[in-house]
């Protein structure tokens, strides 16, 4: 073949394989993405998860499960707010209608909190805000945690409450 006819192939070839597309990912499908993954526990979600599960024993109530599905859910929003600077409970109703589908939850609670230094305070200060106590202490099965620090080495907190 000649080189005048073999460059418009290679061009059309080259366009077709390398080609753009102006379609963004669905927040959702990230989330979904991101919801699967399950990071490797860390000592202070570890006492986190002992605390309350104490505190709940010295009410007479019973203690939690923790659960992978929950943490990977738990993981996902607290690098939300990491990425956003931000404590929030944007996006809840998401990550309840997941543990619903993929758990069989009947009831999903949370907690969330940022720049606490240890397990302690952080479970102390859910536990000395009526709101945060009331899902602690609520009628729940399963739980688990994600503690993440910014690029700042501040502590952003999402704790998960589900009940089967």
């Amino acid at each position: 073949m000649k080189l005048p006819t073999i460059l418009p192939a290679m061009a059309l070839i080259a366009l077709l394989s390398f080609s753009c597309s102006t379609d963004s990912i669905e927040e959702g499908k990230i989330e979904s993405i991101t919801s699967s993954f399950v990071p490797q526990t860390k000592v202070i979600e570890i006492e986190i998860l002992e605390i309350i599960n104490d505190h709940r024993l010295s009410l007479g109530l019973s203690t939690l499960n923790n659960m992978g599905t929950i943490k990977a859910q738990a993981y996902g929003h607290t690098d939300y707010m990491i990425d956003r600077s931000e404590v929030s409970h944007d996006n809840f109703l998401q990550r309840k209608a997941n543990l619903i589908n993929s758990e069989g939850a009947s009831r999903v609670g949370e907690n969330v909190a940022y720049a606490y230094s240890s397990s302690e305070s952080v479970v102390n200060a859910w536990l000395n805000s009526e709101g945060h106590r009331n899902v602690i202490e609520g009628d729940y099965t399963d739980f688990d945690v994600s503690a993440e620090k910014d690029e700042n080495g501040k502590w952003y907190f999402t704790n998960i409450f589900i009940k089967k």
